[in-house]
């Protein structure tokens, strides 16, 4: 009985890896992308920067794959996606000039980073290649104490 939870933990832990890496992989993308493909939009009137910047490497997991994570998780993930997907969706069939365009990315964008926040502070953060937790960190209030 033991081994099998251990399996079905590793699983999981395999899962959310999985997600967390594809869900990093996309807002690293974004950051890098984000100026160019406003530029490339413009000029070459081509939604596919945008819609390659979107992509998911794992769009193949099935219902099978994401019952091992707990209910919340599920979720959570779920949420992340669907923020995704507004965003494809947006890019796919606007008809906004590159300045609309650009501001209603900004919102989405907007919508998506607390949405990846979420699946971060949930799942945990991807495991490096190294095998190293990478942790990201940011300074929500510092109180500096006067020197007596």
């Amino acid at each position: 009985m033991a081994r099998r939870k251990q399996v079905v933990d590793e699983t999981t832990a395999r899962v959310r890896n999985l997600i967390a890496l594809d869900a990093a992989n996309i807002m690293r993308r974004l950051e890098a992308r984000r100026s160019e493909m406003f530029v490339l939009f413009s000029r070459l009137r081509s939604r596919e920067p945008m819609l390659s910047t979107l992509s998911t490497r794992y769009a193949s997991a099935t219902f099978h794959d994401l019952m091992h994570l707990p209910v919340r998780e599920q979720s959570v993930v779920d949420h992340f996606y669907e923020c995704l997907d507004a965003l494809r969706w947006y890019f796919t069939y606007t008809e906004d000039m590159p300045s609309t365009a650009q501001q209603t990315f900004n919102t989405l964008h907007r919508r998506l980073e607390e949405a990846h926040r979420k699946l971060v502070a949930t799942l945990g953060p991807p495991a490096s290649p190294d095998g190293v937790t990478v942790v990201e960190g940011e300074v929500l209030r510092r109180e500096d104490k006067a020197l007596t």
